[in-house]
Protein backbone atom coordinates (compact mmCIF):
# COMPACT_ATOMS: atom_id res chain seq x y z
CA UNK A 1 0.00 0.00 0.00
CA UNK A 2 1.39 3.39 -1.02
CA UNK A 3 0.25 6.64 0.61
CA UNK A 4 1.42 10.04 -0.56
CA UNK A 5 2.66 11.46 2.75
CA UNK A 6 2.64 15.00 1.37
CA UNK A 7 -1.12 14.86 0.78
CA UNK A 8 -2.15 12.40 3.50
CA UNK A 9 -4.18 13.09 6.63
CA UNK A 10 -4.53 11.08 9.83
CA UNK A 11 -7.74 9.55 8.48
CA UNK A 12 -5.87 7.76 5.70
CA UNK A 13 -4.41 5.38 8.31
CA UNK A 14 -7.67 4.43 10.04
CA UNK A 15 -8.49 1.42 7.86
CA UNK A 16 -6.13 0.25 5.11
CA UNK A 17 -7.26 -2.75 3.09
CA UNK A 18 -5.14 -5.84 3.74
CA UNK A 19 -3.14 -4.22 6.54
CA UNK A 20 -3.50 -5.25 10.18
CA UNK A 21 -3.30 -2.67 13.01
CA UNK A 22 0.42 -3.25 13.55
CA UNK A 23 1.10 -2.65 9.88
CA UNK A 24 -0.98 0.53 9.95
CA UNK A 25 0.91 1.67 13.03
CA UNK A 26 4.25 1.09 11.31
CA UNK A 27 3.14 3.04 8.23
CA UNK A 28 1.79 5.87 10.36
CA UNK A 29 5.12 5.99 12.17
CA UNK A 30 6.86 6.53 8.83
CA UNK A 31 4.38 9.31 8.06
CA UNK A 32 5.01 10.92 11.47
CA UNK A 33 8.77 10.90 10.90
CA UNK A 34 8.29 12.39 7.43
CA UNK A 35 6.08 15.21 8.72
CA UNK A 36 8.20 15.88 11.79
CA UNK A 37 11.31 16.16 9.65
CA UNK A 38 9.62 18.94 7.69
CA UNK A 39 8.39 20.77 10.79
CA UNK A 40 4.78 19.88 9.97
CA UNK A 41 3.89 17.54 12.86
CA UNK A 42 2.86 20.35 15.18
CA UNK A 43 0.91 18.25 17.66
CA UNK A 44 1.43 17.07 21.26
CA UNK A 45 3.80 19.92 22.05
CA UNK A 46 5.35 19.42 25.47
CA UNK A 47 4.15 22.13 27.87
CA UNK A 48 6.16 22.96 30.97
CA UNK A 49 3.64 25.38 32.45
CA UNK A 50 -0.12 25.56 33.01
CA UNK A 51 -2.63 26.82 30.50
CA UNK A 52 -2.83 30.57 30.28
CA UNK A 53 -2.25 33.48 27.90
CA UNK A 54 1.42 32.52 27.77
CA UNK A 55 2.96 29.07 27.98
CA UNK A 56 6.38 27.45 28.17
CA UNK A 57 6.98 24.73 25.58
CA UNK A 58 9.84 22.36 24.88
CA UNK A 59 10.00 21.90 21.11
CA UNK A 60 13.00 20.29 19.37
CA UNK A 61 14.48 22.65 16.80
CA UNK A 62 12.70 25.76 18.12
CA UNK A 63 14.86 28.14 20.13
CA UNK A 64 11.95 30.00 21.68
CA UNK A 65 10.62 28.59 24.96
CA UNK A 66 7.95 31.10 25.93
CA UNK A 67 4.96 31.48 23.61
CA UNK A 68 1.72 33.39 23.42
CA UNK A 69 -0.81 30.57 23.72
CA UNK A 70 -3.83 30.61 21.43
CA UNK A 71 -4.75 26.96 21.95
CA UNK A 72 -6.56 26.97 25.31
CA UNK A 73 -10.33 26.87 25.68
CA UNK A 74 -10.01 28.22 29.22
CA UNK A 75 -12.02 31.16 27.94
CA UNK A 76 -12.41 33.12 31.17
CA UNK A 77 -9.01 32.13 32.58
CA UNK A 78 -10.59 30.36 35.54
CA UNK A 79 -8.03 27.52 35.66
CA UNK A 80 -5.68 30.06 37.22
CA UNK A 81 -8.27 31.99 39.25
CA UNK A 82 -7.17 31.93 42.92
CA UNK A 83 -10.66 31.04 44.18
CA UNK A 84 -10.96 28.11 41.77
CA UNK A 85 -7.49 26.81 42.60
CA UNK A 86 -8.18 27.08 46.31
CA UNK A 87 -11.48 25.22 45.92
CA UNK A 88 -9.64 22.31 44.25
CA UNK A 89 -6.93 22.26 46.95
CA UNK A 90 -9.46 22.42 49.79
CA UNK A 91 -11.47 19.56 48.32
CA UNK A 92 -8.36 17.38 47.95
CA UNK A 93 -7.45 18.08 51.56
CA UNK A 94 -10.92 17.02 52.66
CA UNK A 95 -11.45 13.96 50.44
CA UNK A 96 -7.98 12.91 49.23
CA UNK A 97 -6.84 12.50 45.65
CA UNK A 98 -9.53 10.12 44.37
CA UNK A 99 -12.84 8.49 45.18
CA UNK A 100 -11.95 4.85 44.47
CA UNK A 101 -15.24 3.68 42.97
CA UNK A 102 -17.91 4.24 40.35
CA UNK A 103 -20.94 6.37 41.19
CA UNK A 104 -23.40 3.56 41.83
CA UNK A 105 -21.23 1.55 44.23
CA UNK A 106 -19.41 3.91 46.55
CA UNK A 107 -18.05 6.74 44.40
CA UNK A 108 -20.88 9.26 44.59
CA UNK A 109 -19.82 12.00 47.03
CA UNK A 110 -21.62 15.08 48.23
CA UNK A 111 -19.51 17.31 46.00
CA UNK A 112 -20.65 15.29 42.96
CA UNK A 113 -24.24 15.95 43.99
CA UNK A 114 -23.44 19.64 44.40
CA UNK A 115 -21.83 19.76 40.94
CA UNK A 116 -24.94 18.23 39.37
CA UNK A 117 -27.20 20.66 41.18
CA UNK A 118 -25.02 23.64 40.29
CA UNK A 119 -24.88 22.93 36.55
CA UNK A 120 -28.63 22.19 36.42
CA UNK A 121 -29.39 25.52 38.14
CA UNK A 122 -27.00 27.31 35.80
CA UNK A 123 -29.15 26.23 32.85
CA UNK A 124 -32.42 26.89 34.74
CA UNK A 125 -33.33 23.21 34.96
CA UNK A 126 -33.78 20.78 37.84
CA UNK A 127 -31.61 17.77 37.03
CA UNK A 128 -28.20 16.88 35.65
CA UNK A 129 -25.71 14.03 35.48
CA UNK A 130 -21.94 14.45 35.36
CA UNK A 131 -19.38 12.37 33.49
CA UNK A 132 -15.61 12.21 33.90
CA UNK A 133 -15.09 13.76 30.44
CA UNK A 134 -17.06 16.03 28.16
CA UNK A 135 -16.50 13.53 25.35
CA UNK A 136 -18.39 10.79 27.18
CA UNK A 137 -21.21 13.13 28.16
CA UNK A 138 -22.10 12.98 24.46
CA UNK A 139 -20.94 9.53 23.41
CA UNK A 140 -22.22 7.65 26.47
CA UNK A 141 -25.57 9.43 26.60
CA UNK A 142 -26.36 8.90 22.92
CA UNK A 143 -25.29 5.24 23.03
CA UNK A 144 -27.65 4.78 25.96
CA UNK A 145 -30.64 6.50 24.37
CA UNK A 146 -30.44 5.47 20.71
CA UNK A 147 -30.54 1.93 19.31
CA UNK A 148 -31.33 0.12 16.04
CA UNK A 149 -34.96 1.30 15.89
CA UNK A 150 -34.02 4.95 16.34
CA UNK A 151 -32.54 7.77 14.26
CA UNK A 152 -29.97 10.45 15.04
CA UNK A 153 -30.11 13.49 12.76
CA UNK A 154 -26.89 15.46 13.13
CA UNK A 155 -25.42 18.66 11.79
CA UNK A 156 -22.36 17.51 9.85
CA UNK A 157 -20.12 19.84 11.92
CA UNK A 158 -20.86 18.29 15.33
CA UNK A 159 -18.05 17.00 17.55
CA UNK A 160 -16.48 13.56 17.09
CA UNK A 161 -18.02 12.45 20.40
CA UNK A 162 -21.48 12.77 18.85
CA UNK A 163 -20.50 10.59 15.90
CA UNK A 164 -19.17 7.95 18.29
CA UNK A 165 -22.39 8.15 20.28
CA UNK A 166 -24.37 7.33 17.13
CA UNK A 167 -22.50 4.13 16.22
CA UNK A 168 -25.26 1.92 17.65
CA UNK A 169 -28.12 3.65 15.85
CA UNK A 170 -29.15 4.96 12.45
CA UNK A 171 -27.74 8.34 11.52
CA UNK A 172 -28.47 10.97 8.92
CA UNK A 173 -26.42 14.14 8.48
CA UNK A 174 -27.50 17.50 7.15
CA UNK A 175 -25.27 20.30 5.80
CA UNK A 176 -24.06 22.69 8.46
CA UNK A 177 -26.81 25.00 9.78
CA UNK A 178 -28.97 24.25 6.72
CA UNK A 179 -32.55 24.44 7.98
CA UNK A 180 -34.13 23.44 4.67
CA UNK A 181 -32.02 20.29 4.54
CA UNK A 182 -32.85 19.49 8.16
CA UNK A 183 -36.56 19.79 7.43
CA UNK A 184 -36.24 17.50 4.42
CA UNK A 185 -34.62 14.82 6.59
CA UNK A 186 -37.25 15.21 9.31
CA UNK A 187 -40.11 15.05 6.83
CA UNK A 188 -38.72 12.01 5.02
CA UNK A 189 -37.97 10.18 8.29
CA UNK A 190 -41.14 10.88 10.27
CA UNK A 191 -42.97 7.68 11.18
CA UNK A 192 -40.15 5.42 10.04
CA UNK A 193 -38.24 5.27 13.32
CA UNK A 194 -39.18 4.74 16.96
CA UNK A 195 -37.33 7.89 18.01
CA UNK A 196 -35.80 10.83 16.15
CA UNK A 197 -33.25 13.05 17.90
CA UNK A 198 -31.70 16.10 16.27
CA UNK A 199 -28.20 16.82 17.59
CA UNK A 200 -26.45 20.15 17.10
CA UNK A 201 -23.88 22.39 18.75
CA UNK A 202 -24.67 25.80 20.18
CA UNK A 203 -21.33 27.24 19.08
CA UNK A 204 -19.37 25.13 16.60
CA UNK A 205 -15.80 24.29 17.51
CA UNK A 206 -14.14 24.84 14.13
CA UNK A 207 -15.90 27.87 12.62
CA UNK A 208 -17.01 29.45 15.89
CA UNK A 209 -20.47 30.19 14.47
CA UNK A 210 -23.80 29.84 16.26
CA UNK A 211 -26.62 27.42 15.42
CA UNK A 212 -30.09 28.86 14.63
CA UNK A 213 -31.47 27.06 17.67
CA UNK A 214 -34.90 28.69 17.76
CA UNK A 215 -35.70 27.46 14.27
CA UNK A 216 -34.10 24.05 14.83
CA UNK A 217 -36.10 23.40 17.99
CA UNK A 218 -39.29 24.57 16.26
CA UNK A 219 -38.68 22.04 13.47
CA UNK A 220 -38.08 19.29 16.04
CA UNK A 221 -41.42 20.03 17.67
CA UNK A 222 -43.19 20.21 14.32
CA UNK A 223 -41.97 16.75 13.27
CA UNK A 224 -42.02 15.03 16.66
CA UNK A 225 -38.27 14.85 17.17
CA UNK A 226 -36.27 15.42 20.35
CA UNK A 227 -33.42 17.93 20.49
CA UNK A 228 -29.88 17.80 21.89
CA UNK A 229 -27.66 20.90 22.09
CA UNK A 230 -23.96 20.64 22.95
CA UNK A 231 -22.88 24.16 23.87
CA UNK A 232 -19.38 23.44 25.14
CA UNK A 233 -17.92 26.45 23.31
CA UNK A 234 -20.80 28.85 23.96
CA UNK A 235 -21.07 28.51 27.72
CA UNK A 236 -19.42 31.41 29.50
CA UNK A 237 -18.88 33.14 26.15
CA UNK A 238 -22.28 33.76 24.53
CA UNK A 239 -25.41 35.30 26.04
CA UNK A 240 -26.03 38.14 28.47
CA UNK A 241 -25.09 36.00 31.49
CA UNK A 242 -22.92 33.40 29.77
CA UNK A 243 -25.57 30.70 29.49
CA UNK A 244 -24.57 30.17 25.88
CA UNK A 245 -26.50 30.01 22.63
CA UNK A 246 -29.68 28.87 24.37
CA UNK A 247 -29.80 32.14 26.27
CA UNK A 248 -30.08 34.20 23.08
CA UNK A 249 -33.74 33.14 22.65
CA UNK A 250 -34.43 31.81 26.19
CA UNK A 251 -34.68 28.20 25.03
CA UNK A 252 -33.65 26.47 28.28
CA UNK A 253 -37.04 24.81 28.75
CA UNK A 254 -37.51 24.06 25.05
CA UNK A 255 -34.50 21.84 24.37
CA UNK A 256 -34.67 18.22 25.56
CA UNK A 257 -30.99 17.67 26.46
CA UNK A 258 -28.22 20.19 27.09
CA UNK A 259 -24.71 18.74 27.03
CA UNK A 260 -21.33 20.28 27.65
CA UNK A 261 -17.96 20.10 29.33
CA UNK A 262 -16.26 21.43 32.44
CA UNK A 263 -12.93 21.67 30.61
CA UNK A 264 -13.50 25.09 29.06
CA UNK A 265 -15.23 27.90 30.96
CA UNK A 266 -15.51 25.79 34.11
CA UNK A 267 -11.77 25.26 34.51
CA UNK A 268 -11.43 21.54 35.17
CA UNK A 269 -12.36 18.32 33.32
CA UNK A 270 -15.57 16.40 33.00
CA UNK A 271 -18.91 16.68 31.26
CA UNK A 272 -22.58 17.03 31.99
CA UNK A 273 -26.05 16.41 30.63
CA UNK A 274 -28.96 18.58 31.78
CA UNK A 275 -32.47 17.23 31.13
CA UNK A 276 -35.70 16.13 32.81
CA UNK A 277 -35.47 14.40 36.18
CA UNK A 278 -36.79 11.15 34.68
CA UNK A 279 -34.25 11.06 31.87
CA UNK A 280 -31.36 11.95 34.17
CA UNK A 281 -32.33 9.18 36.57
CA UNK A 282 -32.43 6.75 33.63
CA UNK A 283 -28.94 7.79 32.52
CA UNK A 284 -27.53 7.37 36.02
CA UNK A 285 -28.34 3.66 35.91
CA UNK A 286 -28.30 2.85 32.19
CA UNK A 287 -25.42 4.90 30.74
CA UNK A 288 -22.59 2.39 30.87
CA UNK A 289 -19.64 4.79 30.82
CA UNK A 290 -21.14 6.64 33.78
CA UNK A 291 -22.17 3.52 35.66
CA UNK A 292 -18.90 1.62 35.24
CA UNK A 293 -16.32 4.44 35.31
CA UNK A 294 -14.77 5.76 38.50
CA UNK A 295 -16.26 9.08 39.58
CA UNK A 296 -14.43 12.37 39.06
CA UNK A 297 -11.77 13.24 41.62
CA UNK A 298 -12.23 15.63 44.56
CA UNK A 299 -10.37 18.34 42.64
CA UNK A 300 -13.44 18.53 40.41
CA UNK A 301 -15.28 20.34 43.20
CA UNK A 302 -13.58 23.50 41.92
CA UNK A 303 -16.16 23.44 39.11
CA UNK A 304 -18.78 24.63 41.58
CA UNK A 305 -16.76 27.77 42.29
CA UNK A 306 -16.15 28.34 38.56
CA UNK A 307 -19.89 28.15 37.89
CA UNK A 308 -20.51 30.72 40.63
CA UNK A 309 -17.84 33.05 39.25
CA UNK A 310 -19.57 33.39 35.88
CA UNK A 311 -22.27 35.40 37.69
CA UNK A 312 -20.13 36.88 40.46
CA UNK A 313 -17.44 38.31 38.17
CA UNK A 314 -19.04 39.22 34.83
CA UNK A 315 -16.07 41.41 33.93
CA UNK A 316 -14.27 38.35 32.55
CA UNK A 317 -16.93 37.83 29.88
CA UNK A 318 -16.76 41.52 28.97
CA UNK A 319 -12.98 41.39 28.65
CA UNK A 320 -13.23 38.25 26.53
CA UNK A 321 -15.68 39.93 24.19
CA UNK A 322 -13.53 43.04 23.79
CA UNK A 323 -10.33 41.11 23.16
CA UNK A 324 -11.99 38.74 20.71
CA UNK A 325 -13.23 41.70 18.68
CA UNK A 326 -9.77 43.31 18.80
CA UNK A 327 -7.99 40.23 17.47
CA UNK A 328 -10.58 39.41 14.83
CA UNK A 329 -10.63 42.93 13.41
CA UNK A 330 -6.81 42.99 13.41
CA UNK A 331 -6.61 39.74 11.48
CA UNK A 332 -9.19 40.92 8.98
CA UNK A 333 -7.24 44.16 8.45
CA UNK A 334 -4.36 41.98 7.29
CA UNK A 335 -6.62 40.50 4.63
CA UNK A 336 -6.99 37.16 6.41
CA UNK A 337 -10.16 35.07 6.14
CA UNK A 338 -11.65 34.50 9.62
CA UNK A 339 -14.81 32.92 8.28
CA UNK A 340 -18.17 33.34 10.03
CA UNK A 341 -17.09 33.15 13.67
CA UNK A 342 -19.36 34.74 16.30
CA UNK A 343 -17.49 33.51 19.35
CA UNK A 344 -14.06 33.38 21.00
CA UNK A 345 -12.92 30.82 18.41
CA UNK A 346 -11.14 32.57 15.54
CA UNK A 347 -10.08 30.49 12.53
CA UNK A 348 -7.76 31.75 9.82
CA UNK A 349 -8.65 29.76 6.74
CA UNK A 350 -5.72 28.53 4.67
CA UNK A 351 -7.04 25.72 2.46
CA UNK A 352 -4.12 23.33 1.88
CA UNK A 353 -3.16 20.85 4.62
CA UNK A 354 0.54 21.19 3.77
CA UNK A 355 0.47 24.98 3.70
CA UNK A 356 -1.52 24.99 6.93
CA UNK A 357 1.17 22.93 8.66
CA UNK A 358 3.91 25.18 7.31
CA UNK A 359 2.17 28.29 8.60
CA UNK A 360 1.58 26.71 12.00
CA UNK A 361 5.33 26.10 12.23
CA UNK A 362 6.13 29.66 11.12
CA UNK A 363 3.90 30.97 13.88
CA UNK A 364 5.77 28.80 16.38
CA UNK A 365 9.04 30.27 15.11
CA UNK A 366 7.49 33.70 15.77
CA UNK A 367 6.55 32.72 19.35
CA UNK A 368 2.85 32.05 18.76
CA UNK A 369 1.35 28.67 19.69
CA UNK A 370 -1.71 27.83 17.56
CA UNK A 371 -3.57 24.76 16.34
CA UNK A 372 -3.49 23.50 12.77
CA UNK A 373 -6.90 22.02 12.02
CA UNK A 374 -7.01 19.65 9.06
CA UNK A 375 -9.15 16.91 7.54
CA UNK A 376 -11.12 15.08 8.88
CA UNK A 377 -11.89 17.71 11.54
CA UNK A 378 -12.76 19.99 8.61
CA UNK A 379 -13.24 19.28 4.92
CA UNK A 380 -10.18 18.44 2.83
CA UNK A 381 -9.81 21.91 1.28
CA UNK A 382 -10.82 23.88 4.37
CA UNK A 383 -7.69 23.57 6.54
CA UNK A 384 -7.22 26.43 8.95
CA UNK A 385 -5.27 27.76 11.89
CA UNK A 386 -7.62 27.90 14.86
CA UNK A 387 -7.08 30.30 17.72
CA UNK A 388 -8.99 30.67 20.98
CA UNK A 389 -9.06 33.99 22.81
CA UNK A 390 -8.92 34.17 26.60
CA UNK A 391 -10.13 36.98 28.84
CA UNK A 392 -6.68 36.98 30.42
CA UNK A 393 -4.81 37.65 27.18
CA UNK A 394 -3.20 41.07 27.38
CA UNK A 395 -3.38 43.45 24.44
CA UNK A 396 0.39 43.02 24.21
CA UNK A 397 -0.22 39.29 23.70
CA UNK A 398 -2.73 39.99 20.95
CA UNK A 399 -0.46 42.52 19.27
CA UNK A 400 2.28 39.88 19.24
CA UNK A 401 -0.14 37.52 17.48
CA UNK A 402 -1.02 40.17 14.89
CA UNK A 403 2.63 41.05 14.31
CA UNK A 404 3.44 37.38 13.79
CA UNK A 405 0.62 37.00 11.28
CA UNK A 406 1.80 40.10 9.42
CA UNK A 407 5.25 38.50 9.13
CA UNK A 408 3.72 35.18 8.03
CA UNK A 409 1.62 36.93 5.36
CA UNK A 410 4.80 38.44 3.90
CA UNK A 411 6.88 35.29 4.17
CA UNK A 412 4.22 32.88 2.91
CA UNK A 413 2.41 34.95 0.30
CA UNK A 414 -0.69 34.00 2.24
CA UNK A 415 -2.89 36.26 0.13
CA UNK A 416 -2.93 33.48 -2.47
CA UNK A 417 -4.48 31.07 -0.01
CA UNK A 418 -8.24 30.62 0.24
Amino acid sequence: MTIDFEKASFKDFEDIEGMDPFGRAALFNEYSIYKRGRGQMNYRQLALSGCGPEITLQIPGVSCERFVSMVSNDYLGFTQHPAVVEAAISSIRKYGSGVGASPAIGGHMDFHEQMEQAIARFFKRDSAIIYTTGYTSNSATLQCLLRKADLAIVDQAVHASVYEGCLMTNMKRFPHNNLAALERVLSASKGKYRTMIVIVDGVYSQDGDIAPLKQIIALCKQYGAYSVVDDAHGTGVIGKTGRGALELDDLFQEVDLITGTFSKTFAHIGGYVVASAELINFLKFQSRQHLFSASSTPAAACVIKAIELVDQEPQWMQQLSEKTSYLKSGLQSLGLNTGITESAIIPVKIGSITQNAQICRLLLDAGIYTNQINYPAVSMKDARIRMSVMATHSYENLDAVLNAWEWVVTKSNIKNFE
